[in-house]
């Protein structure tokens, strides 16, 4: 008999049906893990004009008007004409109500 790390590094086209069957049964035998529920961690991103207009729900225009409003520069990394913006980061940042009364 082989060994099930041999099995393991062995292509199954090479195998014979007894190697293959052992190394099922062996499979078999293992405990699942359960399967961890994915965070994710990452940023999302969305890019120029149009990323603003559809995280926004709103027009190009008016894409351009927030924009270049200033209220969400913090948000905005642009190089050149590329426009980067952290989308979580300017929901927030739009959210937030400046100026006005006191």
């Amino acid at each position: 008999m082989t060994n099930i790390q041999e099995l393991l590094s062995k292509p199954v086209w090479q195998m014979t049906g007894e190697e293959f069957i052992m190394l099922s049964r062996h499979a078999s035998g293992q405990t699942e893990a359960q399967p961890q529920p994915v965070t994710d961690t990452s940023r999302k991103y969305v890019y120029g004009i149009l990323g603003i207009a559809k995280l926004f729900g709103c027009s190009l225009p008016t894409a351009n008007r927030i924009k270049k409003s200033g209220k969400i520069d913090k948000a905005i990394t642009q190089i050149g004409r590329k426009i980067i913006v952290d989308a979580e980061l300017a929901l927030e940042l739009a959210g937030k109500k400046t100026g006005g009364r006191k």
